[in-house]
């Protein structure tokens, strides 16, 4: 009983610590594009797959960039091994959503990775090059 209950306890804190490392990375990668964003007009204002493609890439890169600067797990791996991949890209896609519905309740511009698809396309991007580089 005790070893399932670690198991699940490992299982929460590693998609956890992925889902706020994955969100901070997100709203850097925000601020990165409303800063530049006169420069991609694709990612901007562009079409759906450009755009999906485009973030999917700096998605990639900022896992590979995370990998670089600190090269072992969040967390320790729990025996769910992998759930993060899919977990905590779906709980960034969840709060960057919320994060652009608020932006348009307050009359802000909001940028295309403020948004659930875009959000989850960055993030699983970067956590399978986290996991798949370090497995």
């Amino acid at each position: 009983m005790d070893e399932l209950l670690a198991g699940l306890l490992g299982l929460i804190a590693e998609v956890a610590f992925e889902a706020v490392f994955e969100v901070a990375v997100l709203e850097l990668a925000s601020l990165l594009l409303r800063a530049i964003s006169k420069l991609f007009k694709s990612i901007s204002h562009g079409n759906l797959v450009a755009t999906t493609i485009a973030l999917g890439m700096l998605g990639a890169l900022a896992g590979f960039l995370s990998v670089a600067a600190y090269p072992h797990p969040l967390v320790h791996p729990s025996r769910f091994h992998g759930i993060s991949v899919i977990a905590s890209p779906l709980i960034a896609g969840i709060v960057m959503s919320q994060l652009g519905r608020v932006l348009r309740n307050h009359g802000r511009r909001v940028m295309p990775i403020e948004s659930f698809g875009y959000g989850f396309a960055f993030a699983f991007a970067m956590a399978l090059v986290r996991f798949l580089m370090l497995r």
